[in-house]
Protein backbone atom coordinates (compact mmCIF):
# COMPACT_ATOMS: atom_id res chain seq x y z
CA UNK A 1 0.00 0.00 0.00
CA UNK A 2 1.53 3.27 -0.87
CA UNK A 3 1.06 6.33 1.59
CA UNK A 4 -0.54 9.34 -0.48
CA UNK A 5 1.99 11.93 -0.78
CA UNK A 6 1.29 15.18 0.83
CA UNK A 7 0.16 17.24 -2.22
CA UNK A 8 -2.51 14.59 -3.38
CA UNK A 9 -4.35 15.05 0.04
CA UNK A 10 -3.75 18.95 -0.06
CA UNK A 11 -5.74 18.60 -3.42
CA UNK A 12 -8.35 16.42 -2.07
CA UNK A 13 -9.12 18.56 1.29
CA UNK A 14 -9.66 21.26 -1.64
CA UNK A 15 -6.59 23.32 -0.59
CA UNK A 16 -4.64 23.63 -3.46
CA UNK A 17 -5.83 24.81 -7.16
CA UNK A 18 -3.45 24.76 -10.15
CA UNK A 19 -3.65 28.27 -11.73
CA UNK A 20 -4.36 28.54 -15.85
CA UNK A 21 -1.09 28.09 -17.43
CA UNK A 22 -2.07 32.05 -19.63
CA UNK A 23 -2.03 33.78 -16.69
CA UNK A 24 0.70 35.19 -14.20
CA UNK A 25 -1.52 36.17 -11.70
CA UNK A 26 -2.10 33.92 -9.10
CA UNK A 27 -5.56 35.65 -8.83
CA UNK A 28 -7.14 33.71 -11.47
CA UNK A 29 -7.55 29.58 -10.83
CA UNK A 30 -9.03 26.62 -13.14
CA UNK A 31 -11.25 24.01 -13.16
CA UNK A 32 -10.99 21.30 -15.45
CA UNK A 33 -14.38 20.71 -17.35
CA UNK A 34 -14.16 17.25 -18.29
CA UNK A 35 -17.53 17.60 -19.87
CA UNK A 36 -16.13 19.59 -22.51
CA UNK A 37 -12.68 17.94 -22.97
CA UNK A 38 -10.98 15.31 -25.30
CA UNK A 39 -8.27 13.05 -25.23
CA UNK A 40 -6.80 10.10 -26.39
CA UNK A 41 -8.69 7.35 -26.85
CA UNK A 42 -11.69 9.77 -26.69
CA UNK A 43 -14.23 7.06 -26.78
CA UNK A 44 -15.70 5.24 -23.45
CA UNK A 45 -15.36 1.28 -23.24
CA UNK A 46 -18.92 0.99 -24.95
CA UNK A 47 -17.49 2.79 -28.25
CA UNK A 48 -19.56 5.57 -27.53
CA UNK A 49 -18.81 9.48 -25.95
CA UNK A 50 -20.41 10.13 -22.98
CA UNK A 51 -19.87 13.86 -23.45
CA UNK A 52 -19.84 14.23 -27.53
CA UNK A 53 -21.89 13.79 -30.65
CA UNK A 54 -19.85 13.06 -33.67
CA UNK A 55 -20.79 13.28 -37.21
CA UNK A 56 -20.67 13.57 -41.01
CA UNK A 57 -17.66 12.18 -42.16
CA UNK A 58 -16.00 12.66 -38.75
CA UNK A 59 -13.12 9.20 -38.40
CA UNK A 60 -12.25 8.56 -34.75
CA UNK A 61 -8.71 6.74 -34.62
CA UNK A 62 -8.48 5.86 -30.52
CA UNK A 63 -4.74 6.40 -30.44
CA UNK A 64 -4.10 9.39 -32.69
CA UNK A 65 -6.77 11.43 -33.48
CA UNK A 66 -10.10 12.68 -34.47
CA UNK A 67 -10.17 13.23 -38.01
CA UNK A 68 -12.87 15.44 -39.24
CA UNK A 69 -12.36 15.38 -42.84
CA UNK A 70 -9.35 13.60 -44.68
CA UNK A 71 -7.56 14.72 -47.22
CA UNK A 72 -10.23 13.62 -50.05
CA UNK A 73 -12.61 15.98 -51.54
CA UNK A 74 -16.04 17.02 -50.69
CA UNK A 75 -15.97 15.69 -46.68
CA UNK A 76 -18.09 17.34 -44.13
CA UNK A 77 -17.49 16.13 -40.24
CA UNK A 78 -18.23 17.23 -36.75
CA UNK A 79 -18.24 17.60 -33.32
CA UNK A 80 -20.32 19.17 -30.58
CA UNK A 81 -20.94 18.56 -26.77
CA UNK A 82 -24.29 17.64 -25.51
CA UNK A 83 -24.32 19.81 -22.70
CA UNK A 84 -23.58 23.36 -23.34
CA UNK A 85 -20.61 25.15 -21.52
CA UNK A 86 -22.64 27.51 -18.87
CA UNK A 87 -19.13 28.41 -17.02
CA UNK A 88 -19.08 32.30 -16.66
CA UNK A 89 -15.43 32.57 -17.98
CA UNK A 90 -13.18 30.02 -19.23
CA UNK A 91 -10.88 28.96 -20.91
CA UNK A 92 -10.26 26.31 -23.99
CA UNK A 93 -6.95 24.80 -25.15
CA UNK A 94 -7.36 23.35 -28.43
CA UNK A 95 -4.60 20.62 -30.50
CA UNK A 96 -4.80 19.68 -33.64
CA UNK A 97 -2.99 19.29 -36.68
CA UNK A 98 -3.78 20.43 -40.62
CA UNK A 99 -1.94 18.72 -43.14
CA UNK A 100 -1.77 17.28 -46.60
CA UNK A 101 -0.06 16.14 -50.03
CA UNK A 102 0.61 19.04 -52.60
CA UNK A 103 0.59 23.00 -53.23
CA UNK A 104 -3.29 23.27 -53.16
CA UNK A 105 -5.19 22.40 -50.23
CA UNK A 106 -8.55 23.41 -48.57
CA UNK A 107 -11.07 24.46 -46.89
CA UNK A 108 -10.66 24.44 -43.25
CA UNK A 109 -12.18 24.05 -39.75
CA UNK A 110 -13.99 25.53 -37.43
CA UNK A 111 -14.43 26.19 -33.22
CA UNK A 112 -17.84 26.95 -32.48
CA UNK A 113 -19.55 28.09 -29.41
CA UNK A 114 -23.21 28.31 -30.33
CA UNK A 115 -26.89 27.65 -29.61
CA UNK A 116 -26.88 25.77 -32.62
CA UNK A 117 -25.59 22.26 -32.32
CA UNK A 118 -24.83 19.41 -34.75
CA UNK A 119 -26.02 20.34 -37.96
CA UNK A 120 -23.90 19.76 -40.94
CA UNK A 121 -23.72 22.90 -43.45
CA UNK A 122 -22.10 25.54 -45.23
CA UNK A 123 -20.02 27.18 -43.21
CA UNK A 124 -17.06 24.64 -42.77
CA UNK A 125 -18.78 21.85 -42.40
CA UNK A 126 -21.45 23.50 -39.67
CA UNK A 127 -24.59 25.78 -40.28
CA UNK A 128 -24.88 29.33 -41.54
CA UNK A 129 -26.85 32.22 -39.64
CA UNK A 130 -25.75 30.55 -36.41
CA UNK A 131 -26.04 32.39 -33.32
CA UNK A 132 -22.36 32.48 -30.32
CA UNK A 133 -19.05 33.07 -31.56
CA UNK A 134 -17.12 30.93 -34.25
CA UNK A 135 -13.48 31.20 -34.96
CA UNK A 136 -12.76 30.07 -38.26
CA UNK A 137 -9.29 28.36 -39.68
CA UNK A 138 -9.41 29.27 -43.02
CA UNK A 139 -6.51 27.73 -44.93
CA UNK A 140 -8.16 28.14 -49.04
CA UNK A 141 -8.51 31.71 -50.42
CA UNK A 142 -11.05 32.83 -51.79
CA UNK A 143 -11.12 36.61 -52.53
CA UNK A 144 -9.59 38.75 -49.89
CA UNK A 145 -6.75 40.90 -51.69
CA UNK A 146 -3.86 41.62 -48.96
CA UNK A 147 -4.27 38.56 -46.80
CA UNK A 148 -2.14 36.00 -46.32
CA UNK A 149 -3.19 32.13 -45.50
CA UNK A 150 -3.50 30.39 -43.69
CA UNK A 151 -6.19 33.67 -42.03
CA UNK A 152 -8.03 32.75 -38.42
CA UNK A 153 -10.89 34.94 -37.60
CA UNK A 154 -13.92 35.48 -35.36
CA UNK A 155 -17.43 35.85 -36.16
CA UNK A 156 -19.98 36.92 -33.84
CA UNK A 157 -23.49 35.59 -35.27
CA UNK A 158 -26.77 36.85 -34.68
CA UNK A 159 -28.60 33.81 -36.05
CA UNK A 160 -29.63 35.93 -39.23
CA UNK A 161 -26.77 37.28 -40.71
CA UNK A 162 -25.30 34.99 -43.32
CA UNK A 163 -21.23 34.46 -43.40
CA UNK A 164 -19.52 36.05 -46.17
CA UNK A 165 -18.16 33.30 -48.24
CA UNK A 166 -17.22 34.64 -51.33
CA UNK A 167 -15.00 36.86 -49.09
CA UNK A 168 -13.54 34.76 -46.91
CA UNK A 169 -15.50 36.47 -43.78
CA UNK A 170 -14.39 39.95 -44.62
CA UNK A 171 -17.96 41.60 -44.13
CA UNK A 172 -17.71 39.61 -41.05
CA UNK A 173 -14.93 39.62 -39.03
CA UNK A 174 -14.58 40.37 -35.26
CA UNK A 175 -11.03 40.27 -35.36
CA UNK A 176 -8.47 38.00 -36.87
CA UNK A 177 -4.91 37.74 -37.65
CA UNK A 178 -2.72 35.71 -40.52
CA UNK A 179 -0.91 32.59 -39.58
CA UNK A 180 1.38 31.36 -42.47
CA UNK A 181 3.06 28.18 -41.43
CA UNK A 182 -0.01 26.84 -39.69
CA UNK A 183 -0.78 24.29 -41.95
CA UNK A 184 2.04 21.44 -41.65
CA UNK A 185 3.77 22.85 -38.94
CA UNK A 186 6.81 21.28 -37.83
CA UNK A 187 5.62 21.51 -34.13
CA UNK A 188 2.06 20.59 -32.28
CA UNK A 189 -0.28 23.46 -33.68
CA UNK A 190 -2.89 24.59 -30.83
CA UNK A 191 -5.16 27.44 -30.44
CA UNK A 192 -6.23 28.81 -26.36
CA UNK A 193 -8.93 31.05 -26.40
CA UNK A 194 -10.34 32.56 -23.51
CA UNK A 195 -13.07 34.38 -22.51
CA UNK A 196 -14.33 36.58 -19.15
CA UNK A 197 -17.49 37.42 -19.60
CA UNK A 198 -18.09 41.29 -20.19
CA UNK A 199 -14.27 42.23 -20.54
CA UNK A 200 -12.54 40.35 -22.86
CA UNK A 201 -12.41 37.44 -25.59
CA UNK A 202 -8.49 36.39 -26.48
CA UNK A 203 -7.31 33.99 -28.80
CA UNK A 204 -3.18 32.35 -28.56
CA UNK A 205 -2.06 30.53 -31.15
CA UNK A 206 1.50 28.53 -31.34
CA UNK A 207 2.81 26.81 -34.25
CA UNK A 208 6.37 28.34 -35.14
CA UNK A 209 7.69 27.05 -31.79
CA UNK A 210 6.76 24.90 -29.30
CA UNK A 211 5.72 26.51 -26.15
CA UNK A 212 5.90 29.75 -27.70
CA UNK A 213 2.02 31.18 -27.79
CA UNK A 214 1.65 33.69 -30.61
CA UNK A 215 -1.50 36.57 -29.77
CA UNK A 216 -3.76 36.51 -32.82
CA UNK A 217 -6.12 38.92 -30.94
CA UNK A 218 -7.43 40.72 -27.55
CA UNK A 219 -10.62 42.14 -28.03
CA UNK A 220 -12.06 44.32 -24.89
CA UNK A 221 -15.74 43.54 -24.41
CA UNK A 222 -16.45 47.44 -23.94
CA UNK A 223 -15.40 47.95 -27.57
CA UNK A 224 -16.21 45.07 -29.52
CA UNK A 225 -19.52 43.36 -30.01
CA UNK A 226 -19.02 39.91 -28.17
CA UNK A 227 -22.11 38.08 -26.92
CA UNK A 228 -21.68 34.83 -26.91
CA UNK A 229 -24.95 32.63 -25.32
CA UNK A 230 -25.63 32.14 -21.97
CA UNK A 231 -26.37 28.54 -23.15
CA UNK A 232 -23.76 27.45 -25.83
CA UNK A 233 -22.71 24.27 -27.24
CA UNK A 234 -18.96 23.65 -28.19
CA UNK A 235 -18.17 22.31 -31.26
CA UNK A 236 -15.84 21.51 -33.71
CA UNK A 237 -16.30 21.14 -38.07
CA UNK A 238 -14.05 21.20 -41.11
CA UNK A 239 -14.80 21.07 -44.51
CA UNK A 240 -13.34 20.02 -47.76
CA UNK A 241 -13.97 21.30 -51.54
CA UNK A 242 -12.69 20.20 -54.82
CA UNK A 243 -9.41 20.72 -52.66
CA UNK A 244 -9.01 19.31 -49.13
CA UNK A 245 -6.64 18.47 -46.10
CA UNK A 246 -6.79 15.85 -43.12
CA UNK A 247 -8.30 18.01 -40.48
CA UNK A 248 -7.17 16.36 -37.27
CA UNK A 249 -8.15 17.06 -33.62
CA UNK A 250 -5.55 15.76 -31.24
CA UNK A 251 -6.75 16.82 -27.74
CA UNK A 252 -9.52 19.47 -26.22
CA UNK A 253 -9.13 20.87 -22.86
CA UNK A 254 -12.08 23.25 -21.39
CA UNK A 255 -11.40 25.02 -18.09
CA UNK A 256 -13.46 27.00 -15.47
CA UNK A 257 -11.85 29.80 -14.68
CA UNK A 258 -12.84 32.03 -11.34
CA UNK A 259 -10.70 34.51 -9.25
CA UNK A 260 -9.89 34.14 -5.65
CA UNK A 261 -9.84 37.89 -5.04
CA UNK A 262 -12.83 40.20 -5.33
CA UNK A 263 -12.04 42.81 -7.76
CA UNK A 264 -9.74 40.53 -10.15
CA UNK A 265 -10.81 39.83 -13.84
CA UNK A 266 -12.58 36.56 -13.22
CA UNK A 267 -15.32 38.63 -12.20
CA UNK A 268 -19.03 37.55 -13.08
CA UNK A 269 -21.99 39.88 -14.69
CA UNK A 270 -23.69 42.24 -12.54
CA UNK A 271 -24.57 41.31 -9.33
CA UNK A 272 -22.89 38.22 -9.70
CA UNK A 273 -19.70 39.71 -9.77
CA UNK A 274 -20.56 40.71 -6.10
CA UNK A 275 -22.67 37.58 -4.74
CA UNK A 276 -20.67 35.20 -6.55
CA UNK A 277 -24.09 33.45 -7.90
CA UNK A 278 -23.21 31.13 -10.98
CA UNK A 279 -25.54 29.95 -13.62
CA UNK A 280 -24.91 26.08 -13.98
CA UNK A 281 -23.01 23.12 -12.85
CA UNK A 282 -19.59 24.63 -14.23
CA UNK A 283 -20.22 28.30 -13.32
CA UNK A 284 -17.84 30.63 -11.05
CA UNK A 285 -19.01 30.39 -7.30
CA UNK A 286 -18.11 31.98 -4.57
CA UNK A 287 -18.92 32.79 -1.31
CA UNK A 288 -21.44 35.52 -0.04
CA UNK A 289 -19.44 36.58 3.19
CA UNK A 290 -16.56 36.10 4.77
CA UNK A 291 -18.60 33.78 7.58
CA UNK A 292 -19.17 31.80 5.10
CA UNK A 293 -15.50 31.45 3.83
CA UNK A 294 -14.10 30.96 7.24
CA UNK A 295 -17.09 27.73 7.32
CA UNK A 296 -15.93 26.65 4.32
CA UNK A 297 -11.95 26.75 4.89
CA UNK A 298 -12.29 24.90 8.61
CA UNK A 299 -14.50 22.25 7.02
CA UNK A 300 -11.47 21.59 4.33
CA UNK A 301 -9.05 21.73 7.32
CA UNK A 302 -11.31 18.64 9.02
CA UNK A 303 -11.38 16.96 5.18
CA UNK A 304 -7.66 16.71 5.10
CA UNK A 305 -6.83 15.88 8.44
CA UNK A 306 -9.72 13.21 8.18
CA UNK A 307 -7.56 12.05 5.02
CA UNK A 308 -4.69 11.84 6.70
CA UNK A 309 -5.93 10.11 9.51
CA UNK A 310 -7.34 7.36 7.61
CA UNK A 311 -4.04 7.43 5.98
CA UNK A 312 -2.61 6.16 8.76
CA UNK A 313 -4.60 3.72 9.97
CA UNK A 314 -5.01 2.00 6.26
CA UNK A 315 -0.98 1.76 6.80
CA UNK A 316 -1.21 0.31 10.69
CA UNK A 317 -3.57 -2.23 9.32
CA UNK A 318 -1.50 -3.30 6.42
CA UNK A 319 1.52 -3.16 8.72
CA UNK A 320 0.10 -5.89 11.21
CA UNK A 321 -1.51 -7.71 8.59
CA UNK A 322 2.11 -8.02 6.85
CA UNK A 323 3.91 -8.70 10.69
CA UNK A 324 1.05 -11.90 10.82
CA UNK A 325 2.03 -13.09 7.82
CA UNK A 326 5.43 -13.49 8.46
CA UNK A 327 4.59 -15.68 11.21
Amino acid sequence: MRLPTLSSLLCLAGLVSVPVNAYDDPNIKSIPLRTHSLTSPYLDSDFQSRWFDFGGDTVIRADKYIRLTADRPSQQGWIYSRVPLTATNWQIELEFEIHGNGNLHGDGFALWLTKQRATQGPVFGSTDRFEGLGIFFDTYKNNRPGVSFPYVMAMMGDGETTYDQAHDGKANELAGCSARGLRNAPVPTKARLTYFQDKSLSLELQYKTEDTWVECFNLNAEDSNIAIPSVAYLGLSAETGELSDNHDIISLKAENLYSVGRNSAGGSRGSDKDNGRGRGRNSSVRPKKKTGSWTWFLFKIVLFFGAVAGAYFGWTIYRTKTRSSRF
